[in-house]
């Protein structure tokens, strides 16, 4: 198997309300119908669908819970996370942890999408950002 993750679904409880979050923080729509949409993410696709038929075709039982899993943005600059949480702020999001300074010698904060999916937004300077946004280790 090749190392590469090309995809992350994300199970909504309602696609026209994740939609518009998402629409809200500048995405766009790449393609997609009433039950899914798919996001261009550079050389990845962020795909939003029902959590319920998601959960059922994963092969797995939805206990409500948090999945362990943390998706992350990567920007240029401290300013930029600032930027990034203000957006999310006003598209309502919830900021579960302000913009601060890291452990690890960067900066970062947290914001949970209507559904329950936290990002992280960081500013790593150990990373380079490729033109096209891609981390570079």
């Amino acid at each position: 198997m090749e190392q590469r993750l090309s995809l992350v679904t994300l199970g909504v409880r309602d696609i026209d309300r994740a939609r518009n979050f998402y629409e809200a923080l500048g995405w766009r729509v790449t393609s997609g119908t009433d039950d899914i949409v798919f996001f261009q993410t550079g050389c990845m696709v962020v795909a939003l669908w029902d959590r319920a038929r998601l959960a059922d075709d994963s092969a797995v039982v939805d206990g409500g819970a948090w999945g362990g899993i943390t998706l992350a943005h990567n920007v240029r600059s401290n300013d930029e996370v600032d930027a990034v949480i203000d957006e999310a702020r006003t598209a309502g999001a919830t900021i579960g942890r302000e913009p601060a300074p890291t452990f690890w010698g960067g900066y970062s904060a947290v914001f949970v999408d209507p559904d329950g999916h936290p990002w992280e937004v960081a500013n790593n300077p150990s990373w380079r950002l490729a033109p096209d946004g891609a981390v570079v280790l």
